[in-house]
């Protein structure tokens, strides 16, 4: 019986691709959704679905959009996967780059490629919701002059022809992508696995130094801090969240840690404790 697996995108994204990457050993279907709003909606309603999620790139930067749509949402972190994003810039056979007027793609990919793309003044940039989904349009829509930024496989998938490969600015871009579930499925997911990894969000009181308080105690317990993300809470004027990703050698030195913190924290969540990625 195959995974069940929301990606944000269409068939070819990403997504789809880190997921393939992440159940390697099993077979998936892919659930499209246009949005990671949408994506989060399924997974409220149907608790046998698992979601892939990306979560911050090492050019753009974070998604902030989801860290609060995982913190809004009841389910827990599982898993990660790290993938290598490699652009390619493609359009319907028969055509130069010289040809083309217009090259379509999420705005995030556009940005990962904005020199390349700048080197071509005849592309006018233009936003779309996914990466594979331009390339899906143009082909179905049989669209000249225009070309697509997205993954070589939804290229190939839909098609078009390869006009140019790794066009992306930093050749270092990579994507962290957190594999949720529904809390009860997710006790299946981690069980047995060696769980060295946890993601945690939570508010401060307004006083001095209550941040710096927060990290030493975690660094007492040796708790190793791997990302710290602050954002400001809408309707409190200078109050922030943080989501902060730990590792930890002891699982039981991570528990004493979070015993220790709690009792300084305001609101306080555990997103998930899982498998840290570990390169195959």
């Amino acid at each position: 019986m195959k995974r069940r697996i929301t990606i944000q995108g269409v068939a070819g994204c990403f997504h789809e691709a880190a997921a393939k990457e992440y159940f390697a050993n099993e077979p998936i279907e892919a659930i499209p959704c246009e949005t990671f709003p949408i994506l989060f909606d399924k997974l409220k309603y149907d608790a046998s679905l698992l979601g892939i999620v990306a979560i911050e790139n090492t050019i753009a930067g974070s998604l902030l959009q989801n860290h609060e749509l995982l913190r809004q949402s009841n389910l827990s972190i599982v898993g990660e996967q790290h993938m290598y994003i490699s652009h390619v810039l493609c359009a319907l056979p028969g055509q130069t780059i010289e040809q083309l007027t217009e090259v379509n793609s999420h705005p995030m990919a556009l940005m990962q490629c904005e020199q390349y793309l700048l080197r071509h003044p005849n592309l006018k940039m233009v936003e779309t919701s996914d990466t594979a989904g331009s390339a899906k349009y143009i082909a179905e829509n049989n669209v000249m002059k225009h070309a697509a930024v997205c993954g070589k496989y939804a290229a190939e998938l839909y098609g078009l022809n390869i006009l140019d490969e790794d066009i992306q600015t930093n050749k270092r871009n990579f994507t962290r992508f957190l594999i949720v579930a529904d809390p009860l499925e997710a006790e299946e997911l981690i069980k047995n696995k060696p769980i060295d990894k946890a993601s945690l969000v939570f508010t401060l009181p307004h006083t001095h130094g209550s941040l710096s308080k927060i990290l030493t105690i975690f660094s007492f317990y040796d708790i190793n801090l791997t990302k710290i993300q602050s954002m400001p809470i809408i309707g409190r004027e200078w109050e922030y969240r943080f989501y902060i990703d730990v590792t930890f050698d002891n699982y039981m030195r991570y528990k004493q840690s979070i015993d220790a913190v709690r009792p300084l924290l305001n609101e306080f969540k555990i997103l998930g404790e899982y498998k840290a990625y570990a390169k195959q």
